[in-house]
């Protein structure tokens, strides 16, 4: 089991990208980041520490209501060089950006009530140590509840080649990095596996204010070169790698940037935290119209209520992937007739139901309803669209395990495929689109742009086009041709309004083809390393 597998720690950077040519790329800007930590802190770093970010090939706002999603670490990366503070200061932080707009930061943790840790987190604005605060609370909370027990000091550099905001996960990426180094420096990494760094730093970004899912952290800690993640979250956490086709064709995913910023924090209680809100009550009022048993104050996921529906017994054996396909199909088609919209517009468009209406949809009184729903969660919204969203959520889960089952069919096939024979890539970029439209239509996070863009990426020749992330902006990912990529880039530079006049290092840090990439990973620094590599 991949989640089960320990952090790996590396002293040769063929190791981190498991490619000598990648290595090669790589090592200047290794280079460059630990001559600029020596630079700022007067001696070199022991340790760097990587956290890649991952493009989502299927999959959108499920993994919340814990079904599987289908995401790939990407070769940008979030690196932070670190060392022990030489300081008398315990737990004290000094943190650095390579990037000048990011200012010195220099905090340290205090214990407040109950001897519980503070660290003065502000979650209305947008702040980058915020993040790297957040790796530190789950160090803390885990190995410092004694309190005689304190943490090291630590001096940090940080740069990244993930685009803020861009759907790619770079905030993910960050905390799992600072929360790598910060057990690092501590000397705690030994037993820490990969699925327990997926949890600690899905508990630690949400204390930033999102009420992550733990796709973005899974895929940061636990991919594999070469592979897509199929990540489960019911009844655990476990990942599964799926290689990708081997087709002639070859093909590759290419990330384009909107250019448009969403971050999930700033806009949560009307974009991010609002669909998780919706999501969770339809799970809720769809149980109540199926007549699936809930517990009076059970906060019940959407993949519960399907396998309850579907007679699932997870104490013997949860539903095989094909068993829970069949059950969304059956349930998919059955949602239509489910009453979850009680209000209609003049124009006939729905408007979702109030709080009222939801309340009395979900079968709870409403003191249990605010308790469970609203006292963890903060959101902003008049109307609620709980039918959107759920048909949103059947019809993706299903198109996940549809995704994971032609690329495991393709993988089986090998290479035995017909030169030219591109019906594995009908069938992927098929199910990008419907995904899409429904992203767009369903859960509502796409944008005008990124409608734009992926448009324009068909008319450019990609098989498939959809948002990937979060949404509102950021990325879309699209699956191209390998021979085609040239041409594909320049036709979306013609014709994508924002990168008219983009070209070189600057068109390419804004579309751009990627790989799979491996997971974190903690490189030490030995004797040996000096500026000519490793």
């Amino acid at each position: 089991m991949a989640a089960a597998s320990p952090i790996p720690v590396y002293t040769a950077l063929q190791d981190v990208f498991s490619d000598a040519d990648k290595a090669s790329q790589q090592r200047t800007r290794w280079n460059h980041i630990i001559e600029a930590f020596e630079d700022r802190y007067g001696r070199k770093p022991t340790h760097v520490i990587r956290a890649p970010g991952r493009v989502n090939l299927m999959g959108d706002h499920i993994d919340y209501t814990l079904f599987g999603v289908f995401p790939a670490a990407i070769e940008s990366d979030v690196l932070m060089a670190i060392a022990k503070a030489d300081t008398s200061d315990p737990g004290r932080v000094t943190a650095e950006n390579i990037d000048s707009k990011y200012t010195r930061q220099t905090f340290a943790p205090e214990k407040g009530h109950l001897h519980e840790w503070t660290l003065d987190i502000d979650k209305t604005q947008l702040r980058w140590e915020s993040y790297v605060k957040a790796g530190y609370y789950g160090v803390l909370e885990r190995f410092y509840k004694n309190e005689n027990d304190l943490p090291n000091g630590i001096d940090l550099l940080v740069t990244g080649s993930v685009p803020a905001g861009s759907g790619l996960s770079s905030s993910a990426a960050v905390v799992v990095a600072s929360t790598l180094s910060f057990l690092v420096v501590n000397d705690k990494l030994d037993g820490i596996t990969k699925g327990d760094l997926v949890k600690m730093t899905m508990d630690n970004e949400r204390r930033v204010g999102v009420n992550s899912g733990g796709m973005d952290q899974s895929s940061s800690v636990i991919s594999h070169a070469d592979a897509a993640l199929y990540i489960t979250f019911f009844p655990s956490l476990d990942a599964e790698p799926i290689p990708l086709p081997i087709t002639a064709p070859r093909s590759v995913f290419v990330c384009a940037n909107s250019l448009v910023v969403s971050d999930k924090v700033v806009h949560a209680r009307t974009r991010y935290n609002l669909r998780f809100f919706e999501i969770s009550v339809a799970a809720r009022v769809l149980a109540h119209q199926l007549g699936v048993s809930v517990g009076a104050k059970e906060r019940v996921s959407m993949r519960e209520v399907v396998g309850r529906w579907a007679g699932e017994n997870v104490a013997e054996k949860e539903l095989e992937p094909h068993l829970l396909k069949k059950a969304l199909e059956e349930l998919g088609g059955k949602i239509d007739g489910i009453k979850l919209v009680e209000s209609d517009g003049e124009d006939g468009a729905e408007v979702g139901v109030t709080l009222e209406e939801m309340i009395r949809l979900s079968g709870m009184t409403e003191d249990d309803f605010r308790d469970v729903y609203m006292s963890n969660v903060d959101v902003e919204a008049t109307h609620f669209q709980l039918y959107k969203r759920a048909k949103h959520v059947l019809a993706e889960a299903w198109r996940v395990l549809e995704f994971r089952d032609i690329c495991l069919r393709a993988s089986n096939v090998g290479n035995t495929t017909a030169p030219g024979d591109d019906s594995t890539l009908k069938e992927l970029g098929t199910l990008m689109d419907e995904s899409h439209k429904s992203c767009s239509e369903l859960c509502e996070n796409s944008c005008s742009e990124l409608d734009l863009l992926v448009r324009l990426a068909k008319d450019a020749g990609a098989y498939g086009s959809r948002v990937t992330g979060a949404g509102w902006g950021g990325c879309t990912v699209s699956l191209v041709e390998e021979g085609r990529v040239p041409e594909f880039i320049d036709k979306m530079r013609k014709s994508y309004p924002p990168y008219h006049g983009l070209h070189g290092e600057e068109l390419a840090e804004v579309i751009f083809p990627t790989k799979p990439s491996s997971g974190a990973s903690v490189f030490k620094l030995t004797h040996g390393w000096d500026t000519a590599g490793a």
